[in-house]
């Protein structure tokens, strides 16, 4: 079968691999039916920062049809559509007993520790598989995953009722992000991005005001109203820096980007202005919600898509994405693209 395999930084390979052997006990493996890719995709191909394996198949969002069953699964039948949870999970660390999964400590992801959902076939565990709509857009299902890990950062923002909220980033999570909140907050919601085709592409979808990310810009879009509530889905140190500066006395900032270098916060600062720093990592157990969200975001979530490829368009794909071209969210990959 073809797959895509990444074996060191800068390093990723379109190949024809075997297909996976038949699922042991516990095990399913499955037709992948589309597949995003994710910034820590990108991150992870930049730097390397967490492959454990080489070569390992990409991919941790992903969705696909139950091809076949291994022995003890139950709830699961032949053609299902599911969605992969992209976590691996010690399960008996106290962060695991606690019911914060995605603070394991030894927390790894699909597409690092086991091969991934980038090839036209996968074997996962039953337990990391979400039952979905079987009418679902297999893309959008594809999307589940990224959205699960946009409810969880809207859920820690906890944006007061009526409040602006600002959010910093029109990618994959910061513009879905943007979509839950535009269903679930009743305050004005603004989007800032470099890019202005892509948060211009967030503003039609999700209804939000556009932005500059500069003191004068957010206090004119504002109208005089705090700023209590900002999520930054950058990962960079100087817009970080920014948004602690723009948010208001009492006010949260949740940190959901990947990014690259150091933060120089004053922590003088945020004391005396009392701002919370919230950071959000993965999901807790916002995956099942974000499937069942499925019916209701569907239509919006399939206009968030950038472009639609299959497998060999993997590696331009990425570049594409690192160079920052991209108009919309999320670049779907069809594996068995006709």
């Amino acid at each position: 079968m073809k797959a895509v395999r990444l074996y060191a930084a800068g390093d990723l390979r379109v190949e024809d691999i075997a297909p996976p052997p038949a699922p042991r006990a516990g095990e399913v493996r499955l037709t992948v039916t589309a597949a995003g890719i994710c910034g820590s995709d990108l991150h992870n191909f930049r730097t390397g920062a967490w492959i454990s394996r080489s070569p390992s198949v990409a991919g941790h969002e992903f969705a696909g049809r139950v091809a076949a069953l291994g022995e003890g699964v139950d709830g699961l039948a032949l053609g299902d559509a599911v969605v992969a949870d992209s976590r691996v999970t010690c399960g008996v660390c106290a962060a695991c007993r606690d019911g914060r999964p995605n603070v394991c400590e030894k927390l790894g992801f699909v597409g690092e520790v086991c091969d991934g959902g980038f090839a036209e076939e996968a074997v996962l565990p039953a337990s990391l598989l979400i039952k979905a709509p079987d009418d679902a857009d297999a893309a959008a299902l594809a999307m589940a995953e990224p959205l699960a890990v946009a409810l969880h950062a809207v859920r820690r923002l906890a944006a007061p009722a009526g409040s602006p909220v600002l959010i910093a980033g029109c990618g994959p999570i910061g513009g879905l992000a943007a979509l839950l909140l535009s269903e679930r907050h009743d305050g004005p919601l603004f989007v800032a991005d470099r890019n202005a085709a892509r948060a211009g592409r967030v503003a039609e979808v999700t209804g939000a005001r556009i932005t500059e990310l500069t003191a004068e810009a957010v206090a004119g879009v504002l109208g005089g109203a705090p700023l209590l509530a900002a999520l930054d889905a950058t990962g960079h140190p100087g817009v970080i820096g920014t948004l602690v500066d723009l948010v208001a006395p009492g006010g949260i900032l949740a940190l959901v980007g990947i990014g690259h270098g150091s933060l120089a916060v004053d922590p003088v600062r945020l004391v005396e202005r009392e701002i919370t720093l919230a950071g959000c990592h993965a999901f807790t157990d916002e995956l099942p919600q974000a499937v069942a969200l499925m019916p209701a975001l569907q239509h919006r979530l399939l206009a968030l898509v950038d472009e639609t490829i299959d497998l060999d368009g993997v590696p331009a794909a990425y570049e594409r994405l690192l160079a920052g071209r991209s108009v919309g969210l999320k670049t779907i990959i069809q594996p068995r693209r006709a």
